[in-house]
């Protein structure tokens, strides 16, 4: 920091709080909406420095500016992203990307049992299917959305239909 600039900031130490508002109107180009004497002091005496060497947001932003482009023209670059889960595989040294399988549930029984469940004096009958669960011939994507279309209410799906390890809580389930 040069001389002049530190005298600047020095002199601000004895400067009343009106005199710091008009010092702060004068270099920010605003009136001050704050009448704290320590926030003054530090807002200008900060404005003061960044005006005579530079601001460091100015500075950093160019410098993150720098760094984008310089990882901008080392990156593989996507139009659009991968359709579901992705998992990296190594393609002639360099990284492509390819759609990851979808895993099961453990506890989910396999495509094509039907699982029943009574709740409030009605048998509900819910098929398993690849891709989603057929519940009175719609299809939906999780058992708690069949959940929650039977009770009208939230439910995690697979304890409503008892899939869960606790054996008290099980249901009975029909597999082909």
């Amino acid at each position: 920091m040069n001389g002049d600039v530190r005298n600047s900031i020095d002199s601000l130490d004895g400067m009343t709080v009106g005199q710091l508002r008009e010092k702060y109107a004068k270099v920010f180009g605003e009136a001050a909406r704050s009448g704290n004497r320590q926030w003054l002091l530090r807002r200008v005496a900060w404005r003061i420095q960044a005006l005579a060497e530079g601001d460091l947001a100015s500075r950093a932003m160019e410098q993150a500016r720098q760094r984008a482009g310089e990882l901008a023209r080392d990156a593989d670059l996507r139009l659009r992203p991968p359709k579901g889960p992705v998992t990296p595989i190594l393609v002639h040294g360099g990284v492509a990307s390819a759609a990851m399988p979808i895993q099961r549930d453990e506890r989910m029984p396999p495509p094509g049992t039907k699982l029943t469940r009574q709740f409030k004096g009605r048998v509900y009958l819910v098929n398993i299917l690849p891709n989603g669960f057929e519940y009175d011939g719609e299809v939906y994507r999780s058992l708690s959305a069949v959940a929650h279309t039977i009770t009208g209410s939230h439910w995690n799906g697979m304890l409503f239909f008892g899939l869960t390890k606790n054996p008290a809580r099980r249901h009975r389930h029909e597999t082909p």
